[in-house]
């Protein structure tokens, strides 16, 4: 019996899309189609595999009028901000243009007796596993420099946004891309695990959680299949006394509970030196009560529903936990009608807060933060440190030196002094601890989509 994969929908409970899963023999058949194109895609100029994927982009921002609706059915996400064009944009534009530098060889020696040089190739066959959270932009972090590197890619996305793969898919191959070198594929999990055992693919990139990446681990064992894996994140802010105390409110807040705090790098606690303590909790309680929840399809909702409400009962059991241990909700919510008990969930800060409760340790992927009161550097940097995450870590000081010293002893894969949960192209996206392995984006992303190939042509014998 084919088993049939479906995305409930977060605004109504209703079965927004289904798809059947695919079984494994013609899984196996569009990895072998996808292996086939992939010789003769690698050997286009790179030019045109970069300007291929550049109409793709462009293809699917012509879509914008059904990919953001589509995006709020699936995931919940506030029609009002436009998707997530604007990363997924910026992501690509930036990988096109540093390609032919990412690429080139790295020339040794080129005289009368020898060449010698190092050459990027391609994978061959890259196996993208998405996440539903921010469904396009994770996915173009790979999918983008992958193709432009000259592999071929097969994308499975999250139930829970089903309908994304596809609509990239075809985007793309509208664009001219040819349809073997880029495919969606529907797959139950033991479908992918059977896949990826059997050695199907040269490079697998999975977005999700820490479990997740323990079963691609899993699956992957023994066939020396190179993985990228970002996984969890429980990432900290840190509030300096000479911080701007309101800018650090605005962005902190948004990055706590923008996407309904859905971030793979959003901000889930906030460490503040007690000199600014009092005023940072304040203005952010009156920040955070400014959202009004409800339907995303609605222009005037600036936080939606949670994805799905298993996820937003997650969120419940830890606030509920850390309250019965102390812990104190400072968020009135009757501010928030729309909270109906399900998908739909109010924000909550929660102060009184320490390490012995579970919200402050594990991941809460959810509109809540915990913020805790620290009198020195030393403090807050035990406390950012003392976690199985490590992301991103935002630092608030007007002292860059002392952002950058403190920076070197963290445990985490970016710092931000005075931003907070924004993936800049340019710079490596990566993780440490159980957070992930690899990167992604900058030029090392390039190269960890291909391998070294070296070179060492001897031109005369004498």
């Amino acid at each position: 019996m084919t088993h049939v994969i479906k995305c409930i929908s977060p605004v109504d409970g209703s079965v927004y899309a289904e798809r059947p899963a695919m079984p494994l023999e013609a899984a196996k058949d569009v990895v072998a189609r996808a292996r086939k194109a992939q010789k003769a895609w690698a050997r286009r100029p790179l030019e045109d595999r970069v300007q291929l994927v550049l109409k793709g982009v462009a293809r699917l921002n012509e879509m914008a009028d059904e990919v953001v609706p589509e995006l709020a059915w699936q995931m919940g996400r506030p029609v009002r901000y436009g998707g997530e064009f604007k990363g997924f944009n910026e992501r690509s534009n930036y990988v096109a243009e540093i390609a032919g530098s990412s690429l080139a060889p790295l020339v040794i020696e080129d005289s009368e007796r020898f060449e010698r040089r190092i050459e990027r190739e391609p994978h061959g066959v890259v196996f993208v596993i998405a996440p539903w959270n921010y469904p396009y932009m994770t996915a173009i972090n790979t999918v983008a420099p992958a193709l432009m590197a000259g592999n071929t890619v097969i994308i499975k996305h999250a139930a829970q946004t089903l309908l994304v793969g596809e609509r990239m898919v075809r985007a793309f191959v509208e664009a001219g891309v040819p349809e073997d070198v880029f495919q969606n594929i529907f797959l139950d999990h033991d479908t992918t695990s059977a896949l990826i055992g059997l050695k199907s693919f040269d490079f697998i990139n999975f977005t999700g959680s820490v479990e997740g990446g323990r079963a691609i681990e899993r699956a992957a064992a023994g066939t020396f299949t190179p993985l990228g894996l970002e996984l969890g994140g429980k990432d900290p802010g840190y509030v300096m006394e000479d911080a701007d105390l309101d800018a650090a409110v605005d962005t902190l807040m948004d990055g706590a509970t923008y996407n309904s705090g859905q971030c793979c790098c959003g901000i889930e606690r906030i460490y503040v030196n007690e000199k600014l303590y009092d005023a940072f909790v304040e203005k952010s309680v009156a920040w955070v009560s400014n959202y009004k929840l409800g339907n995303p399809l609605d222009q005037e909702t600036t936080l939606g529903p949670m994805a799905n409400k298993r996820f937003a009962a997650t969120v419940r059991a830890q606030v509920a936990d850390a309250v019965s241990r102390g812990a104190r909700a400072l968020i009135d919510p009757k501010l928030f009608p729309a909270d109906d008990g399900g998908a739909y969930l109010a924000p909550q800060l929660l102060v009184d807060v320490d390490h012995s409760m579970e919200f402050m340790k594990e991941e809460t992927f959810g509109p809540a933060v915990g913020i805790m009161k620290v009198k020195s550097d030393e403090e807050a940097l035990a406390l950012m440190n003392d976690c199985k995450y490590g992301l991103t870590v935002s630092l608030w000081t007007k002292d860059a030196e002392r952002a950058a010293r403190i920076g070197r002893e963290l445990e985490t894969g970016t710092v931000f002094m005075n931003r907070a949960d924004y993936l800049d192209p340019a710079l490596c996206w990566t993780g440490v601890k159980e957070t992930g392995r690899g990167g992604s984006l900058s030029v090392i992303g390039f190269h960890n989509l291909t391998r070294p190939k070296s070179y060492h042509l001897r031109k005369a014998l004498a």
